[in-house]
């Protein structure tokens, strides 16, 4: 299938960070989280293209990620620490790539798909539960003061207000 059988098949709308989505699953249990009472977890389809961004942003819960199609995605972090790091989510276990990773609560990031003309198709499960209120995207010019040893990935990823 193509990209926009992909998105169509799957039902997938545009998210607010970039990409496209669509909630899968909310678990019927509920949890006490540091942001208030939350769904134990949620679960989405995130599918990006190369020419798409997932611009940087942050969440109040941890992020799983689960690869299903398409070339690998690249996921951008700058920890809490201010480290920056990158993680190749796909297949190809023996060059690098994971099947599966797991973005921390309060975690900095965004994706990229780096391979030209197509696109990845990731699972992400939030735990405790996602809320749009827990979201927060996150501009160059709130971020280049804190972390200007990644002002490169910054100005690639972050939103320009």
């Amino acid at each position: 299938m193509n990209v926009q059988e992909w998105i169509d098949q799957l039902g997938l709308e545009p998210h607010p960070e970039g990409g496209f989505y669509k909630s899968t699953y909310e678990s019927s249990l509920w949890t006490e989280a540091d942001q208030g009472e939350r769904k134990l977890y949620t679960s989405i389809y995130f599918l990006l293209r190369s020419k798409d961004i997932s611009h940087f942003h942050r969440l109040k819960s941890d992020e799983l990620w689960y690869f299903h199609a398409g070339s690998s995605i690249t996921i951008h972090m700058v920890h809490s620490d201010g480290t920056y790091q990158e993680v190749k989510l796909g297949l190809d276990v023996k060059r690098g790539e994971v099947p599966q990773f797991v973005v921390p609560k309060d975690t900095i990031f965004g994706s990229t798909v780096d391979q030209p003309d197509t696109f990845s198709l990731a699972g992400c499960m939030v735990s405790p539960g996602f809320d749009f209120a827990d979201f927060e995207l996150l501009s160059q010019q709130e971020l280049l003061p804190h972390y200007p040893d990644h002002a490169e990935k910054i100005k690639k990823l972050a939103i320009d207000k």
